[in-house]
């Protein structure tokens, strides 16, 4: 929870953590943001107005990196920047003052949603099947070779197709699946990745870079 109200903080954390839930507290938007780098979260409840910064700017950054769930919490509680935070990247928006029942209810929303979204375990593009379950790709029915730490890039771009990831949302979601991915480049591992799923990995059209910011996994293929 990244909130300035060191009051209300407390209160939220200490009513959520009677419902079942951890909360770790910062109290400006330079402590959340390195937190959230530095750490593993199931949600972020992050306020608008901080003292160093913008609960907006801070959104973008997360989204820039993680998927995580962001609902925002503001006195502001006008419709554009509901819209404003919504566009970014939050999954909710709950003005203030809020009753605690409330935002526990939503949270649970949220985490359900991720754990739905988790749940699909088998993903199809075209001639290419990824099944995460056998640990497996399937192009035109023969297997690809690859290896444990390249299966997981694949998987985590797979699953965010669409979506361009920049490299520090990989490294982050691939930390501690294998050492192999702090041995050798992540570009090295996209190479491998590509040489055994792309018909030509010289012309890759599943996963396309994009120029400064990452890498795409192509929603549509043939």
């Amino acid at each position: 929870m990244v909130e300035d109200d060191r009051d209300l903080a407390a209160m939220v954390a200490e009513y959520l953590a009677r419902h079942g839930h951890e909360v770790q507290l910062a109290h400006t938007a330079v402590e959340g943001l390195a937190r959230a780098r530095r750490e593993t979260f199931d949600a972020v409840l992050l306020d608008v107005m901080l003292p160093d910064g913008d609960g907006f700017d801070l959104c973008r950054e997360l989204r820039a990196t993680s998927d995580v769930p962001v609902i925002m919490l503001t006195a502001r509680g006008e419709p554009a920047d509901r819209i404003v935070g919504l566009e970014l990247g939050a999954d909710d928006y709950l003005p203030k003052p809020f009753e605690p029942r409330e935002l526990a209810a939503r949270l649970k929303a949220v985490l359900r949603r991720g754990r739905r979204g988790a749940a699909a375990e088998r993903l199809r593009f075209g001639r290419l099947e990824i099944d995460r379950d056998a640990r497996t790709a399937l192009l035109d029915g023969e297997p690809c070779t690859l290896t444990s730490h390249q299966f997981e890039l694949l998987w985590v771009l797979a699953t965010h197709a669409g979506r361009v990831l920049s490299r520090d949302f990989l490294m982050e979601r691939l930390k501690g699946h294998d050492a192999e991915a702090f041995d050798r480049s992540l570009d090295v591992h996209v190479s491998r990745v590509r040489a055994a799923i792309e018909d030509d990995p010289k012309h890759p059209k599943r996963i396309v870079t994009v120029r400064g910011a990452g890498y795409v996994f192509a929603r549509a293929q043939d």
